[in-house]
């Protein structure tokens, strides 16, 4: 329980028309310093500002990634609760609120239109691109162990890209599914499916935050190299658990943290990687619980470790 001073301070951080808007926009989903800027239409030293006072109050967190800070509610504590309630009550028709969520959606289209643009002039190189870090060979077989021997009943992948992990793990499913927004690799991975003779096997367009697939649907479901790219890579962590049927199997490939900036300029990485704490926290946000955590460091410096964590749903 909060002292009545805590809730004094608690309401006095959240009880400023600035302040109020940028947790209702955290509440949507994480956001770097100079994102919120735009959404406002404020100077970054004052949205600085801001923040720094919802920190102290416990209802934001801070994390900083490279060069680029990015906030988000804070992940649990009584103020959290608190802010939930005060967050619950605003009026979702409120004028400025719908404007923030404009403003918060063109943000988002530049963040999709530079990543749209990147993806149809790689597709075709997608994996030689991925080749800049620990030898394929190492993470994919380090992949296969994770997953299992199977059979599975049906494999999903999140973000499928070039539908390399349909090809490599789809012989131990009855069916596969893959799903990725970005059509030009979505006509690499079905000539990729096609040329494996992958027969049950469907590629859709599909976005990886609501799937529209149904609860459970999966025993497998991967995320291979796609939550560096995300504005919520913890809402992907949640779908992809939601999908997990009971007694099943989730395996995320991605980065260990790092500080190669040049992955954000050039190649549209929004993250510079995942920490194992983080991670795992949000595994069990989904409802899985962690089982494995492999890394696999590069052979050349400067290069980037890759991780392998294995999650999976109770039976029960």
């Amino acid at each position: 329980m909060l002292s009545a001073d805590r809730i004094v301070d608690v309401l006095r951080a959240a009880g400023e028309p600035s302040r109020l808007r940028i947790l209702a926009l955290l509440a949507r989903e994480e956001l770097a310093v100079l994102e919120i800027c735009k959404v406002l239409d404020q100077s970054q030293p004052r949205v600085s500002r801001h923040l720094r006072l919802l920190a102290e109050a416990g209802l934001v967190e801070r994390f900083p990634d490279g060069a680029w800070v990015f906030y988000r509610p804070a992940a649990e504590g009584e103020s959290r609760t608190l802010a939930d309630r005060i967050l619950a009550t605003l009026d979702a028709a409120d004028p400025v609120l719908l404007r923030d969520a404009q403003r918060l959606e063109a943000v988002r289209a530049e963040r999709r239109a530079a990543a749209d643009q990147y993806f149809a002039r790689n597709a075709a190189t997608w994996d030689e691109i991925r080749s800049l870090h620990v030898a394929e060979d190492r993470v994919e077989a380090a992949i296969q162990a994770a997953a299992g021997p199977g059979p599975f009943r049906r494999l999903v992948d999140l973000g499928t890209g070039s539908g390399r992990m349909l090809t490599l793990l789809g012989p131990r499913a009855a069916s596969c599914l893959g799903l990725d927004l970005s059509q030009q690799m979505l006509n690499v991975a079905r000539a990729r499916v096609e040329a494996a003779g992958l027969v049950a096997c469907d590629l859709r367009h599909g976005d990886i935050f609501a799937t529209r697939l149904p609860d459970g649907c999966a025993d497998l479901v991967v995320v291979h190299q796609v939550l560096h790219f995300l504005g919520d890579p913890a809402a992907a962590v949640r779908e992809a658990g939601r999908l997990t049927a009971p007694g099943g199997r989730m395996v995320i490939v991605d980065f260990a943290p790092h500080t190669l900036e040049v992955l954000r300029e050039q190649h549209q990485h929004r993250r510079l990687g995942f920490s194992a704490a983080e991670m795992k926290r949000w595994m069990a946000a989904a409802g899985l619980r962690q089982t494995g955590l492999e890394t696999l460091s590069p052979a050349r410096i400067n290069g980037l470790t890759v991780c392998i964590w294995t999650a999976e749903r109770s039976p029960a």
